[in-house]
Formats: structure tokens, C-alpha cells, sequence
């Protein structure tokens, strides 16, 4: 148990130094995937290096700064901090403020960074799902909550992130007391709306396509499968080695991102990325023995829901990266580059922290 020979007092600085480890692995990762991207888009074979590592030691410190913040106040002021991110998620959208990329309007562009509000409402809304579900609350009222959150994530469109807020705040829902009668209600209005969101969408059913058949359209839809699974299979037992990675030259799509897990296993090979996701592992197995060991109900709710908000992601991105799942856009945490996601992670485990002081 956590609470012998003080070992709950080590746990706060273990999974604070995992988690570094964690991003520093994902700082050499990114340098290997975008020195040829950087150079040829930037002349400069560093430039994602330093902006990742900026966002590492913002990172650091705001996860240091969440540590400390009572948790009273963060409960308390939890509606506050949801509300700010609905605000954002909803700037996104107006043409002028929200960035659009390749058809999607995720981005809001304030000059010195560039901020995903998506990103920021995983984390805000754990939070406050945690308060909220203090108090016993109706399968009616919980989708009305989750149904906003939905709209306004599938109006940039963003699937992946859907799902895991899906996801994660379904579990939420079932840890806070729900009825096995109110959970089988959820999941069939959740397969219906997956598979009509699939239906009404040709993109969507071209990757279902592709996912039950990688070899349909090679040239098209099941590009970027091929690419992953070509990654994969040259890394082989021991990789190519570091640096040496063929996918990276363009032929990889977000290979800086969604896909770094391929250039990671094709250089390091089966063994490398197995101690990898060793290293994920731990971290994970850090945050649950959190979870498992907290005995406020508030407590619990908010640190179940970060450390089940790391498991999905990682599952989500390292399962598609493999063809278990269809591939969507699920960044992996403290890995994948991108300041939203990597500060978000951070807050997480700054969250995680304080709960730990509780025990």
C-alpha cells in the first residue's frame, strides 16, 4: 500500500520525474521525425526542437504551480475554468479568430502561440465532471452536459477528441455511481451516433474502409496506413538506429504528431519502443495507485478521470498506430509535438500531484 514506510511521500516527485523523462524521450523523438521537415520548410533543422522545449519548461513549471494551488479552490472555482474553455471552443469557430488547416478549425493563433481549445477541455472538463458528479445526477442531465461539449468538438470537426471525451467522461459517469441500467442506456445511444457520424461522412467511411481493408486505394485513403505499417515492419527487433529513419523523408504524414510512434519503433526497433511504452506504463501505473488510494469522493472522481484521460489516449494512438484501431487524430501525451497538448498533460500531472498530498 501507498500509505507503508511513507511511500505515498515519493510518489509526487516519482510520477513528476517520469513524466519529464517521458517528454525529454518525446523531445529526441521529434528532432529525429522533423530535422528534414524543419530544415526544408523553416531552414532551421531545430525549430520544432525548440518550440517543443519551450512548452516543456512552460510545462514544468505550470504543473509545479497546479501542485501547489489548494484543491478547495480548484473545486471551487471549477465551473469558472469550463466556462472559459466553452468560451474559446466557441471563438474557434468565427472566421477571424479560429485557424482552419486541411478543412478542420481547431486552432486559435494569439501571436507568440498557438492554442487548440480542445485540448484545454479534456482537462477542464474532467475537472469539473469531478465536481458536478459529487452529487448524484440524472443520465438526462449528464447527456444534455456531454451533448454540448460534442457539438461544439464535432463543429471543427475533431472525431478523435470526441471520443476520448466521450470516453473518459462515460467513466467518469460510471465511477460517480451510476446504474448498470443507465450505462447500457449510454452505450447504445453511443454506438448508434458513432455509426451514423460514420455513415454521413464519405472521410470517415473511407478510413473504416481502409482500417477493415489497408490495401484498398494505397495511393489514396489507405496511404497513411501503409506508411505506418512500412514504418513499423523495417524497424524489425533492434530498428535501423537512431537517426536513420526512411518514413521521416516525407513519407510519413504527422509524423511530428499523430504518427511519432512509428518513427520511434522503426529506429529503436521492437525492443526500444517496448521499453518505451514501458515508460508509459509507469507513468500510468503512478497516476492509478493515485486513484486508488484517495478516499474523497472529488478526489477520486478527478484523479480516476485524468489517469483514464492518459489510458485512452495512449491506448487510442498506439492501437491505431498498429491497425487495431482506425487511425484518428489522438496526440500521444507528453510524446506527440504540440504545446496544447503537452501543457494540458502537464496540468494533469500537476493535478495528480496535489491529490497525492491528500493521501
Amino acid at each position: 500500500m501507498l500509505r507503508l514506510n511513507g511511500s505515498h511521500n515519493r510518489l509526487p516527485s516519482t510520477i513528476l520525474i517520469v513524466g519529464i523523462l517521458v517528454a525529454c524521450f518525446g523531445l529526441l523523438a521529434i528532432y529525429d521525425a522533423s530535422v528534414v521537415d524543419a530544415f526544408r520548410t523553416f531552414g532551421d533543422k531545430l525549430r520544432y526542437v525548440k518550440q517543443q522545449s519551450v512548452w516543456i519548461i512552460i510545462g514544468v513549471i505550470v504543473a509545479t504551480i497546479t501542485a501547489a494551488i489548494p484543491l478547495t479552490l480548484i473545486k471551487k472555482y471549477s465551473h469558472i475554468l469550463f466556462g472559459i474553455t466553452l468560451f474559446f471552443m466557441v471563438a474557434v469557430l468565427i472566421p477571424g479568430i479560429g485557424s482552419k488547416f486541411l478543412g478542420a478549425r481547431r486552432w486559435i493563433d494569439i501571436g507568440f502561440m498557438v492554442i487548440q481549445p480542445s485540448e484545454l477541455l479534456k482537462i477542464s472538463l474532467v475537472i469539473y465532471l469531478a465536481k458536478w458528479l459529487e452529487q448524484e445526477r440524472s443520465l438526462k442531465h449528464f447527456l444534455v452536459l456531454l451533448g454540448i461539449n460534442l457539438l461544439l468538438i464535432m463543429l471543427q470537426p475533431d472525431l478523435g477528441t470526441a471520443l476520448i471525451i466521450i470516453a473518459v467522461s462515460f467513466m467518469i459517469y460510471y465511477l460517480s455511481g451510476a446504474k448498470i441500467k443507465e450505462i447500457i442506456t449510454f452505450c447504445a445511444i453511443l454506438a448508434v451516433a458513432i455509426g451514423v457520424l460514420i455513415i454521413l461522412s464519405p472521410y470517415r467511411m473511407n478510413r473504416m474502409k481502409t482500417f477493415i481493408d489497408p490495401t484498398n486505394d494505397p495511393l489514396g485513403s489507405s496511404y497513411h496506413i501503409n506508411q505506418v505499417l512500412y514504418g513499423l515492419g523495417s524497424g524489425g527487433m533492434n530498428g535501423v538506429g537512431l537517426g536513420r529513419s526512411r518514413q521521416k523523408y516525407a513519407y510519413l504524414p504527422e509524423a511530428t504528431t499523430d504518427s511519432i510512434f512509428v518513427i520511434i519503433a522503426e529506429e529503436f526497433g521492437y525492443v526500444g519502443s517496448s521499453l518505451f511504452v514501458l515508460f508509459l506504463i509507469s507513468l500510468l501505473a503512478s497516476s492509478f495507485k493515485i486513484a486508488l488510494n484517495v478516499h474523497d469522493k472529488f478526489d477520486k472522481l478527478l484523479s480516476s478521470g485524468i489517469s483514464l484521460l492518459f489510458l485512452i489516449q495512449i491506448f487510442v494512438n498506439l492501437s491505431s498506430m498498429v491497425a487495431l484501431v482506425p487511425l484518428t487524430g489522438v496526440p500521444l501525451p507528453f510524446i506527440s509535438y504540440g504545446g496544447s497538448s503537452l501543457v494540458t498533460n502537464f496540468i494533469a500531472l500537476g493535478l495528480l500531484i496535489n491529490i497525492s498530498k491528500r493521501i
